[in-house]
């Protein structure tokens, strides 16, 4: 979101046109559905203010869904929303009642898995000075993205568990780093960087002690940098990396890692913006159907009671429309937000005094008549 305008792919049939767009919803759980709704809002009235046409299609696939017949997500959901829809907007997922988590890991995952999202975006972009913890910062000095390797690492769930319940268990998580996988997101992080006028991009790993894993990122990186002279590449472990993004943010405008190390690295960056109510994120494959969805948690604590803060949500459809190749709309909720958190219309994490729905109405009325007009 720097400059208010990021292009995330090169232009395509798929996501540039200015012709009407089909959007899937997933409301999720706990506050996911009091959030989404108001980017709903505010999305509305931005393609109203411009006379575009968004087409809205609500999935109920969540824990109440599961809870009621056993459904996470529909075998051919995948393909359906591939086939049928330009982009997704996901609200979080999680439910106490559902300790296995098990629906969440599905849908979300599978999505992902699915759909090939392979690359993870997560915009660290500073709206207010007054919002950052760190000691005289301001809206310069933290700027940057952190893009994720969002389809291996980790998260695949492969491994085990032997003897569970003894004193003799043993669980095993193994770490899956492909070629492939490994090198399209790095090529993607120098490609992000020179479309959008970025000028350094940093690799992080743990490649002295994840010796296999690790040095395939090594040796990607440095055949992929030498394809990008301009760009200036640089190297850190990731207990490094975490220490740099808090002591000086503003050397770091691309960031590129492996699916942990980016999911860490990422929520590091929301502490510096104003927390993880204001932290969007994208999963992306380019040009074809992509996902966005806020960073925060379900918070099931919070559901029902009017506090979640939405303006996450809100900064993710933003993201969802530059995809799209709605620029202008795009821009709008952004400048939505930043006139919410200058006028002080903002939930109790912010300072603020106003309720979720409140928040919504403010951005929804600022896209058509304020700060925020397209």
């Amino acid at each position: 979101m720097k400059d208010s305008t990021v292009s995330w792919s090169s232009p395509s049939s798929a996501n540039s046109s200015r012709s009407g767009k089909r959007i899937a919803v997933i409301p999720g759980d706990g506050i996911g559905p009091e959030v989404i709704a108001e980017a709903v809002k505010v999305m509305k009235a931005a393609a109203a203010e411009t006379g575009n046409s968004l087409q809205l299609t609500q999935f109920d696939w969540g824990a109440e869904r599961y809870l009621r017949d056993g459904t996470t997500l529909p075998p051919d959901a995948p393909e359906m929303l591939r086939r049928e829809f330009d982009a997704i907007l996901l609200g979080a997922m999680g439910d106490p009642r559902v300790p296995s988590n098990q629906h969440a890991a599905e849908i979300l995952l599978g999505l992902r898995f699915k759909l090939d999202l392979y690359v993870n975006a997560r915009p660290c972009v500073l709206l207010d000075r007054r919002l950052t913890p760190l000691k005289d910062r301001s809206e310069k000095d933290i700027n940057f993205i952190v893009f994720r390797e969002n389809t291996e690492g980790e998260y695949v769930g492969m491994g085990g568990i032997f003897k569970k319940g003894t004193a003799d268990e043993i669980a095993t998580q193994e770490d899956i780093n492909t070629r492939k996988g490994v090198e399209r997101i790095i090529r993607y992080a120098f490609e992000f960087a020179r479309r959008n006028g970025r000028k350094r991009v940093c690799m992080s790993d743990k490649s002295n002690a994840l010796t296999f894993g690790h040095d395939l990122w090594q040796r990607v990186f440095k055949l992929v940098r030498s394809e990008y002279p301009e760009i200036e590449a640089s190297h850190m472990y990731i207990d490094n990396l975490l220490l740099q993004i808090v002591r000086d943010p503003s050397q770091f405008e691309v960031i590129v890692t492996g699916n942990l190390f980016g999911d860490i690295a990422s929520d590091a960056g929301a502490a510096l913006i104003g927390g993880l109510g204001l932290a969007p994120s994208g999963n992306i494959h380019p040009g074809q159907v992509s996902l966005f969805e806020p960073v925060h948690g379900s918070a099931p604590p919070l559901a029902g009671k009017n506090v979640a803060n939405p303006m996450g949500s809100v900064l993710a459809a933003s993201m969802m429309f530059e995809y799209l190749g709605w620029s202008r709309e795009a821009r709008a909720l952004e400048s939505g937000v930043r006139a919410a958190i200058a006028e002080g219309k903002t939930t109790t994490d912010l300072g603020g005094s106003l309720g979720t729905r409140e928040v919504g109405d403010f951005l929804a009325n600022a896209v058509t008549a304020g700060s925020g007009r397209v």
